[in-house]
């Protein structure tokens, strides 16, 4: 088994009531990024399963952290190549206004 390190996994999932995405970004301890993104789609599961009316989309991605959790520890990165000035890239990918904030 692979030496242990402690990876960020991003996992989709639909509320389809809503009609709304959620993002959700879990910490797990694995030896491959492969055996986090497993650990986190088994959660993702169980998190479906509590929850009426929310399916996970199969979509996956998993980031290793350099040092493990801690104040200020980085925990997940997606880089984008992209040509948009920078106000017109956030409304697109990050600031669409449709956002839902909070718990």
């Amino acid at each position: 088994m692979s030496e242990l390190s402690w990876y960020g996994v991003r996992c989709v999932f639909r509320h389809r009531e809503l009609g709304v995405y959620e993002e959700r970004l879990t910490l797990w301890r694995a030896g491959s990024p492969d055996d986090a993104i497993a650990l986190a789609e088994s959660e993702a599961h169980e998190y479906c399963a509590d929850l009426d009316g929310v399916e996970y989309v199969d979509f996956a991605e998993a980031y290793r952290m350099d040092g493990g959790p801690g104040a200020g520890a980085e925990v997940f990165s997606l880089m984008r190549e992209s040509g948009l000035p920078v106000g017109e890239y956030v409304g697109r990918f990050f600031d669409t206004g449709a956002e839902r904030r909070g718990t």
